[in-house]
């Protein structure tokens, strides 16, 4: 379709408007691709951290970098978070989604919780890349049957070894498992910490020790037939 001031279709002008909203019309719902879309994300991201983060328990911006790297970079198809919140890491993850074609499945307890991250979803235009169940996440992950490549934890640190336990089979040979929170509230997550650097399966490392810290636990592969 031309961009020019005037299109000929089916023998007749369009305005340079129609085929405008024509465009949006057909891109709705469909993350924004490209520099421009990145720029919009990041737009959207900035303003969250500046203007709404207080209550939400939301990650540094320097751990959503993170998030995105890892994302990215293990080509990522499925990524399950516990704990939405205002949608804040969840964007993160959907910045690294849009380009590798994945999907993210997130949950929250609180129902107002919820639907703030829907409309920063919306926002910053990855809501296509995300499904958002609400509710008790100990009950509704058990619902979950597609592989996982990353699963996050971020919410009830008493639940880490639950949600783990639970979602492990579904962590596919060579996907991670990030746990946030693993040295600011470090007391709480001692038996998650010794779940993920006894179990044979796994390997773990911790990042960001001097200040909130993340644990990255790879699901080793087995040995090459």
């Amino acid at each position: 379709m031309t961009t020019a001031k005037y299109a000929a279709i089916g023998g007749g002008l369009l305005s340079l408007a129609t085929v405008a909203l024509a465009l949006a019309a057909a891109t709705a719902g469909k993350p924004a691709a490209g520099l421009e879309g990145e720029k919009m994300i990041l737009t959207v991201l900035d303003e969250l951290w500046e203007k709404e983060r207080e209550g939400m328990l939301n990650i540094p911006p320097s751990d959503g970098h993170i998030l995105r790297l890892l994302t990215e970079a293990t080509n990522a198809q499925h990524v399950v978070e516990i704990g939405t919140s205002n949608g804040y890491s969840g964007i993160w993850f959907c910045l690294a989604l849009r380009t590798t074609g994945g999907k993210l499945t997130t949950h929250e307890l609180d129902p107002a919780r919820a639907d703030l991250a829907r409309r920063n979803f919306e926002r910053a235009g990855v809501d296509s890349l995300v499904t958002l169940v609400e509710g008790d996440a100990h009950k509704q992950v058990t619902k979950l049957t597609q592989p996982i490549d990353i699963l996050f934890l971020d919410a009830d640190k008493a639940g880490y070894v639950d949600y783990l336990n639970k979602l492990l089979p579904l962590v596919r040979p060579g996907g991670l498992i990030l746990a946030h929170n693993t040295t600011d509230c470090g007391s709480q997550l001692q038996d998650y910490v010794k779940l993920v650097t006894n179990h044979p399966e796994l390997e773990t490392i911790f990042l960001r020790e001097q200040d909130r810290g993340i644990s990255v636990t790879l699901k080793k592969r087995g040995p090459s037939k």
